[in-house]
């Protein structure tokens, strides 16, 4: 039976999967409309976002003493970590179809698997590598190299060092989380995002539209909206109970791809995400079963 008090993160995790979804649609679309940079991305979804984290920062325990950081070299790691991975995800989101560079993103769990071995000295079964195989079979069901009408090679390339990062950043959260407050992590990102977006908008930036300005903004809010119930859920409901969940954003991609975009997602993308989720499930119930952390699927949270 499931517990009130899980019911409501695993419900608070639904939303945080929905706006991330929504967050990267809105993205997606602004890029189709004028020549957005992935700079400008992390840029404007700082700027929209922080606000949404600075009133979850003033409402948490001890308010603004919430993000004083014991190990700020730590955080200047996990920032440089996240905001590279988030950079490359965005250059991913710029080249591919929304379902595809989604579903990318869910190969996290993999490479994270992979991190645990050489970083964790973390004790890896057949059952975890089957798991590990099967989703890099489902990604070349996806790619399909050589076939025609595959996806960009260097769009596939990004997305999969975004998910490459954001499973380091996997790594270093499981060591960093163990002195430093939710809080403090999400503020001192959105920070980092701000700076690096902010330099790379002087630079390479252009004057959009405010249709464009609008939609940009309106992604910022879901993704600080997404940060904000993504953590909280945390606080009410174990992993194990959540993890499932963040597969939701595949099906918010090819729902919101089609009604935003008209991208339909082809049959190879259908099957190659099908594998990858199983993939990610199956590690899922082997760390719960192992009764070990379980990390979490999204690429997304960089």
């Amino acid at each position: 039976m499931i517990r009130h008090g899980t019911r409501y993160g695993m419900t608070l995790r639904v939303g945080a999967a929905l706006s991330f979804s929504l967050m990267y649609a809105l993205m997606k679309w602004a890029a189709t409309l004028e020549p957005v940079s992935a700079g400008e991305m992390v840029f404007y979804r700082s700027l929209f976002g922080l606000p949404v984290v600075l009133i979850w920062v003033s409402s948490a325990r001890g308010g603004l003493a919430s993000i004083s950081t014991r190990k700020p070299m730590v955080h200047v790691w996990r920032c440089a970590l996240g905001v590279s991975g988030i950079l490359l995800i965005f250059q991913g989101l710029r080249l591919l179809p929304l379902a595809d560079a989604t579903t990318i993103g869910f190969t996290s769990p993999i490479f994270a698997t992979l991190l645990s071995i050489l970083f964790l000295k973390e004790v890896v079964g057949r059952h975890r590598w089957a798991a590990v195989v099967l989703g890099f079979v489902g990604v070349l069901i996806m790619v399909r190299p050589g076939a025609e009408g595959a996806p960009p090679l260097s769009g596939v390339l990004f997305a999969l060092g975004g998910a490459f990062v954001a499973a380091s950043v996997t790594v270093t959260l499981r060591q960093l989380g163990k002195t430093e407050s939710p809080t403090a992590i999400v503020f001192w990102f959105f920070v980092a995002c701000l700076v690096v977006g902010g330099s790379l908008t002087l630079i390479d930036g252009h004057t959009s539209s405010w249709t464009v300005l609008a939609i940009l903004a309106a992604g910022g809010l879901a993704g600080g909206l997404a940060q904000l119930l993504m953590t909280t859920s945390l606080q009410h409901a174990p992993v194990s109970a959540l993890a499932p969940l963040d597969y939701l954003q595949m099906v918010g991609a090819v729902v919101l791809g089609w009604l935003l975009l008209n991208d339909a997602p082809t049959m190879a993308t259908l099957g190659g995400a099908a594998l990858i989720a199983g993939s990610g499930l199956y590690t899922a119930w082997r760390e719960h079963v192992l009764k070990r952390d379980i990390t979490p699927p999204s690429g997304s949270a960089v």
